[in-house]
């Protein structure tokens, strides 16, 4: 996808914390909840609590409370260092640009409703860092939070993303960004407090059903957003897409880790399904073929 010559975002910010604990940012239950649903979906977090058990931490500190974490920060969006911390390496500058893209985007669409769109940020941080809904960790993938808008990102994923799960390429990292989006699109529209009500008030299989839905609309947002900057997709830029899709279905990271898939535990969805709703908005570039929620899925 040519981004080359794109602008980066101003809504750009650092951690540069180097860790600062596993504690902070007054998320609670719900609001790891929310973080934990909203990532990028590797299935990171059980690998998190189990080192954090062998090592002899506290796994009730990624939810704020407990053990003796420092006082909680929040890495800021400030414009005048922005166009820095972009350009302090490639991956930044290009997830920069992805960014800028997303909220030119969706503020076109948001406009012909007659609506004014709320940019999400965009946080860089190395191994660990804080965000608004507790610890930002590597292991988790990129994640977006709800409590601060803003999505999280520790751009060595893009190397396991490419290495690990053999989805390489930059429109596999737009995906990436763009899926992140999605859930703050979700946030804007309310759909995601009415999936963190079902959550709170249903059973687990009807939470996780709820889930599934949300990640899955995000994944046809972020082909919506493909879709209206067609100009600037390039030969094999779908195929990344759909390859990437492929390999974070839950029952092939299931299958991948010895286990037999477990429907009722799915969080995300299924290869098939995600590269078929990712498609959808690719097909379509219309947020309104995205109602996973209205739709069989």
């Amino acid at each position: 996808m040519r981004l080359d010559d794109y602008r980066t975002s101003d809504n750009v910010g650092e951690d540069r914390g180097g860790g600062g604990g596993f504690g902070g940012g007054g998320g609670g239950l719900g609001g790891l909840a929310l973080l934990i649903g909203s990532r990028f979906g590797l299935g990171g977090i059980a690998v998190v609590v189990i080192g954090m058990l062998l090592f002899g931490m506290n796994p009730l500190s990624l939810l704020g409370g407990g053990g003796t974490a420092p006082a909680p920060h929040s890495a800021k969006t400030d414009p005048q260092s922005a166009a820095s911390i972009c350009n302090s390496s490639p991956a930044y500058r290009h997830s920069c640009q992805v960014l800028a893209s997303t909220e030119d985007t969706w503020g076109r669409i948001f406009q012909q409703s007659g609506q004014q769109y709320a940019p999400a940020g965009l946080i860089f941080y190395r191994g660990q860092g804080q965000s608004g809904c507790g610890a930002a960790m590597s292991a988790m993938g990129p994640f977006y939070c709800p409590s601060d808008q803003k999505v999280y990102l520790d751009t060595t994923f893009f190397d396991e993303l490419a290495g690990r799960f053999g989805a390489g390429g930059d429109f596999a990292q737009n995906y990436v960004i763009a899926h992140e989006v999605g859930h703050h699109i979700q946030y804007l529209t309310g759909v995601a407090d009415k999936v963190r009500q079902i959550q709170a008030s249903g059973s687990e299989a009807a939470g996780n059903a709820a889930q599934v839905k949300m990640e899955l609309q995000a994944d046809c947002y972020a082909g919506v957003w493909a879709a209206q900057n067609r100009d600037r997709l390039e030969a094999g830029d779908m195929q990344e897409g759909l390859r990437a899709a492929q390999a974070i279905g839950d029952d092939t990271l299931q299958k991948a880790a010895g286990r037999t898939p477990v429907p009722e535990s799915f969080t995300h969805g299924t290869s098939a399904q995600r590269m078929t709703w990712l498609k959808r908005g690719l097909d379509s570039g219309d947020p309104a073929q995205c109602d996973t929620f209205a739709n069989e899925v």
